[in-house]
């Protein structure tokens, strides 16, 4: 009974994180991994309450003594007080002037671990991290040490931690009402590999370590001093330490774990290496034993965008792809509207939870440049809204002012603005949704206009700053702040001209082209075609209908 009592809970706590749209989802990426050295961690904040805005905290010093009042990341309710740092660091987004970048997801776990008297929650602890750590160890140090102080919130999260020269994925889950700390383990990910979580713990064994030396390079795990004694005395776990899994221990897998949790992570991977097909079965929750390593090795290294297109996933080349089942319609739609499950004559159904999905409030990639300096180096490629509709902008991140369309108080989530990233890009999703195969190449056409050309232009600002950087600091920095302000007011403008050319071309159910105009004429019509649904589709609704809809004698018009 107490063995059927945990799973229901774990299942009920992993669909309640899903349904309320804290699913998220991060790869992670090493220099060795990557075409340029750069590292690279990417996060798509998904939540259906959630806003696209980019979040900003100035560098400041604070008097010794100086208390920080602590507000829940997710709904704003007041947590408590901790002591402010001496100093903090300047923060866009999730990266930090020193390159430090972080992103999350939601693991949940033992649902009776969530101490609701703790005071740090997984988002402020993001936050906090970025204000007060220079490098990815720095930021584990002072993450758990946060939570070992203060008690920790939120239920079992994975955070995806990078700096210019290492990648790390940490672990956490609290200790239960009342008990401050957290048990928790870190791993670094050997370079030239990459990794990935989304929504389920996906450390298992590693190597049990005396003491967590911040200092030494060459340590490259770090685990709460009683990550095993802790589950031994819950009676979690009873075997030799060697065979600890943290994930199967804190988090057992299930078959919503593997279907809309560790598929993402899968679909991510299959699309840059071979031999994933191997994991199939577990991806879809049918083989819960078959479980995908922490980390593999791309076929080939990854640039900025073909990191991008890993965030662009719908299943694509998979047995699960979105395009495939009658749920995509005749416009073969990617997304699929909520709830996840749903029941017919007391049967359970679901839909697929891809990478790629509606309710995505913003996403980025950064990009950690050991070879450049810090207030240069640091780039969050940040978008608003779907990832496969959405155009990454480059956002420098020692940038001093957050530019009109990402800024924080320019709308909300129930509060419209014509000049908010945003709403403007889910104005052209939304519209494409009604007709989603005839729009995407259009979308897409644009998006990849913006993109690459940033991308181009990007190495230009790099050298040119670099080079200001060195005799004139501060206006390197006015330099890179402009520039991150006009490329996203570029992206705003284009997105809003473009939502317009869109409507007319595909209102009504056409597709319109402009015909050129003789010299000497005012008008010409556009061409229309009205290409309707498709065959396949209209052999379903035979299939569906019988002689329902058949012409029976001359048809009319």
């Amino acid at each position: 009974m107490k063995k059927l009592f945990l799973t229901l809970s774990l299942t009920l706590l992993s669909v309640l994180l899903i349904n309320n749209g804290f699913a998220c989802t991060n790869f992670l990426i090493t220099k060795g991994a990557s075409t340029d050295g750069s590292t690279m961690i990417t996060y798509a904040a998904d939540s259906h309450v959630l806003y696209g805005e980019l979040y900003h905290w100035p560098a400041a010093v604070y008097p010794k003594g100086t208390m920080l009042k602590v507000y829940e990341w997710d709904t704003g309710e007041y947590l408590g007080e901790i002591e402010q740092a001496k100093e903090t660091y300047n923060v866009v987004g999730n990266m930090n002037e020193y390159q430090l970048a972080i992103g999350e997801t939601t693991y949940g776990g033992r649902s009776e671990l969530v101490d609701t008297t703790g005071i740090i929650d997984y988002g402020s602890l993001i936050y906090l991290a970025l204000q007060r750590a220079r490098t990815a160890r720095e930021a584990i140090k002072v993450m758990t040490d946060l939570v070992h102080k203060y008690g920790y919130y939120s239920s079992g999260e994975s955070f995806s931690i990078a700096d210019p020269n290492e990648v790390w994925i940490l672990e956490l889950i609290g200790k239960g009402a009342g008990v401050t700390g957290a048990v928790w383990v870190a791993r670094q990910i050997p370079d030239g590999y990459i990794s990935g979580h989304a929504n389920h713990a996906r450390i298992t064994t590693f190597p049990f370590q005396k003491e967590n030396n911040f200092n030494d390079p060459n340590q490259t795990t770090y685990h709460a001093a009683d990550v095993i004694s802790f589950a031994e005395e819950m009676g979690y776990f009873d075997g030799k330490k060697k065979d600890f899994s943290f994930s199967d221990v804190y988090a057992p897998i299930d078959f919503g774990g593997a279907r809309f949790c560790e598929a993402r992570v899968y679909a991510g991977f299959n699309q840059v290496a071979s031999g994933m097909e191997k994991y199939v079965d577990y991806a879809m929750g049918e083989n819960l034993e078959n479980r995908m390593p922490l980390w593999i090795k791309p076929d080939k290294k990854l640039s900025v965008r073909d990191v991008m297109g890993m965030m662009r996933d719908y299943y694509q080349n998979t047995p699960m792809d979105m395009t495939k089942d009658v749920g995509a319609g005749p416009y073969n739609s990617i997304v699929r509207w909520r709830p996840l499950y749903w029941k017919v004559d007391d049967e359970t159904y679901f839909n697929e939870r891809a990478i790629s999905t509606q309710q995505t409030g913003f996403s980025f990639v950064t990009q950690s440049r050991s070879w450049l300096p810090d207030a240069v180096g640091g780039i969050i490629w940040f978008g608003v809204d779907d990832t496969y509709s959405t155009v990454y902008t480059p956002m420098y991140t020692s940038m001093t002012r957050i530019p009109e369309p990402f800024a924080v108080g320019n709308g909300s989530i129930m509060e419209y603005s014509e000049n908010a990233a945003f709403w403007v890009f889910n104005q052209v999703s939304n519209f494409a949704y009604t007709r989603y195969s005839a729009m995407i190449p259009d979308i897409q056409k644009v998006q990849d206009e913006l993109e690459f050309g940033f991308i181009e232009e990007v190495k230009g600002i790099d050298k040119a700053a670099a080079e200001m950087y060195k005799t004139n600091p501060e206006q390197a920095i006015n330099f890179l702040t402009d520039y991150s302000n006009s490329q996203a007011d570029k992206t705003l403008k284009t997105w809003k001209n473009f939502y317009g050319y869109l409507f007319a071309k595909f209102m009504d159910g056409n597709i319109k082209e402009a015909r050129p105009v003789p010299a000497g004429d005012a008008y010409v019509t556009p061409k229309v075609t009205q290409p309707g649904y498709g065959e396949e589709w209209y052999k379903f609704i035979i299939q569906e209908t019988g002689d329902k809809f058949k012409v029976k004698g001359e048809a009319g018009h």
